[in-house]
């Protein structure tokens, strides 16, 4: 586990996992499942963009027989930022303590949640890491290995961060950290959203940890990256990094 920054206190026990769906009814049901296996206290919040293969009503389904989950459907495709800062929105309004983000495809393991959740007694972030010892990828391409590891080193390298994993979608919150952090002024729509949220953990001098996960790509549906999302992170980095520099010669 690695870490950085200051200090923290221990968080309080109410949790919510964040879950953005877009066309995962193949996926959604098992997920959930295993999400609520793992963290039996905690709370489940579906946010589905109008999915049109039904994700968000077998969603409504899974809520009618389980108070714990939730479901916020979206009028239309917005962005995994958008989705994300819907959300932690709700969440926040509700009062939970601890908001944890991951994606429903699979590729995030909901039995490191415990783990993941654990860190933050002595952090205000907990970053679910694929490029820290300990930290694994099954089953992807070596190109995509290449480019996982290579964006992160562009981003290291440009904004000075000493997190090895920024671009990584699982991750838990303290709700505090959330609020200090400016959520409305968040303009990051695709994966990018991840690199900005941990620039500004950082640059608010909170403490940031990295969690090994071992992550698994996905078996059903298809993946929403595109060379599109990865065009925003790489100009994105490049005008924080430049902004960042311009700032410490100021």
């Amino acid at each position: 586990m690695t870490e950085q920054n200051q200090s923290a206190e221990a968080p309080a026990s109410r949790i919510v996992i964040v879950m953005p769906t877009y066309n995962e009814r193949q996926n959604v049901e098992s997920i959930a499942g295993r999400v609520r296996a793992a963290l039996p206290a905690a709370d489940l919040l579906v946010v589905d963009d109008n999915s049109p293969d039904g994700t968000g009503d077998l969603a409504d389904k899974l809520a009618e027989a389980d108070p714990h989950v939730h479901v916020i459907h979206r009028t239309e495709k917005a962005g995994l930022g958008k989705a994300y800062i819907a959300g932690f929105g709700w969440a926040l309004e509700r009062g939970y303590d601890v908001i944890v983000e991951m994606d429903a495809d699979g590729s995030h393991q909901p039995e490191h949640l415990p783990s993941l959740v654990a860190a933050l007694d002595y952090a205000d972030l907990s970053i679910g890491s694929r490029w820290i010892p300990a930290g694994q990828v099954v089953n992807w391409p070596k190109s995509r290995q290449a480019l996982s590891r290579g964006a992160n080193i562009y981003t290291r390298i440009m904004l000075g961060l000493g997190v090895r994993d920024a671009t990584a979608g699982f991750r838990a919150y303290r709700a505090a950290t959330l609020r200090t952090i400016s959520l409305d002024q968040v303009e990051s729509t695709g994966y990018c959203f991840q690199i900005d949220l941990t620039l500004r953990v950082a640059d608010a001098g909170l403490r940031i940890v990295e969690v090994p996960i071992t992550f698994v790509e996905r078996e059903r549906g298809a993946s929403k990256m595109s060379n599109r999302i990865i065009a925003e992170a790489f100009w994105r980095v490049a005008q924080w990094g430049v902004t960042r520099r311009l700032r410490r010669r100021n």
